[in-house]
């Protein structure tokens, strides 16, 4: 796929997928209109939509049908609020102590700390609400699933893509993850490689396992092309937190839009650190190299997909 193609097609969908965020978003009224209004602002921040994209991406390619569309839609908005929520909470004085994000305040910044970590709380509940949604009613139509979705594959498929998506997001996926991070920042010795790719795993390839591989669920894909789903998101993930580190380290602050060199000037350990910048390169290249290959064995394939995970993995900011 030409780039200009490619770069025009993103564009178109992650518009679509901004309506479809949108279109869940809790209402912000009562007495608790302060934290749906945090929630709301926090996922109004933008970015790349990825998971929702990869999420939507791996439904077409496991031969997703258009019309099932509505049954598809509560999930990509619920991993995105799931994603923002992490971010909301890494952004608390607690955590990372960041006042900015995309070039405007944070969460906690702008409505406080209480507010900030009710806002996160907030859009973890409302993912599953929104998710949970599908049972009683699709993509907000009012239409019952009963007589939308009503045979039991159908609802296996949704009960087993939550289940996918709670695991993810918990402390066997991203908490899991996050813990981890943390108490390696706080330990006398030095990080391993061992400990690194575990946090790399859960942190940050987990959530993106969940995106690909609910997708495959949701669009009946037989269990062997659920595995190679999981395989490609956890090479996906730990690829493009590697590359954060080498961008880190050699990137353009101006195409970053944020200060490079932070690591080292926090002595965070990184995969960089560690194993070199060489080592970090050549890992990236053989996860990235491996992901196409599982990409490229379902046929007729996604040629948008494919390239989606080369831009990712590749980019330079």
């Amino acid at each position: 796929m030409e780039k200009n193609e490619f770069d025009r097609i993103l564009v178109e969908k992650t518009e679509g997928l901004n309506r479809v965020i949108d279109k869940y978003l809790p209402r912000e009224e009562g007495p608790q209109r302060i934290v749906a209004e945090a929630m709301n602002y926090s996922v109004r921040a933008g970015g790349k939509r990825l998971r929702p994209m990869l999420m939507q991406e791996a439904f077409l390619l496991c031969g997703g049908k258009q019309e099932d569309r509505l049954f598809l839609e509560p999930f990509l908005a619920a991993v995105e609020m799931i994603h923002t929520y992490s971010l909301v909470h890494d952004d608390l004085p607690a955590m990372d102590n960041d006042e900015y994000r995309r070039g405007r305040k944070t969460a906690w910044a702008v409505y406080g700390e209480a507010v900030g970590i009710l806002a996160g709380d907030g859009l973890l509940n409302y993912a599953f609400e929104t998710a949970m949604s599908v049972f009683d009613c699709c993509g907000c139509t009012g239409k019952p699933i009963t007589s939308l979705y009503s045979s039991r594959e159908y609802l296996n498929r949704a009960a087993r893509a939550l289940s996918v998506l709670a695991n993810k997001a918990g402390i066997r996926g991203m908490i899991g993850g996050q813990t981890a991070d943390i108490r390696a920042e706080g330990q006398d010795e030095p990080v391993t490689k061992e400990q690194l790719l575990f946090i790399h795993e859960h942190k940050t390839a987990a959530l993106i396992q969940a995106a690909m591989t609910v997708g495959g669920i949701l669009a009946g894909a037989s269990e062997e092309q659920i595995e190679l789903l999981e395989k490609c998101g956890y090479n996906l993930g730990v690829a493009f937190q590697i590359q954060d580190d080498i961008l880190d380290v050699i990137g353009d602050s101006r195409e970053l839009g944020k200060p490079v060199g932070s690591d080292e000037e926090n002595r965070k350990q990184t995969y960089v650190s560690l194993a070199g910048l060489e080592q970090a390169r050549a890992e990236v290249a053989s996860l990235s190299e491996e992901a196409v290959k599982i990409l490229d064995g379902f046929k007729p394939g996604n040629g948008f997909l494919r390239q989606l995970v080369l831009e990712l993995i590749h980019r330079r900011q």
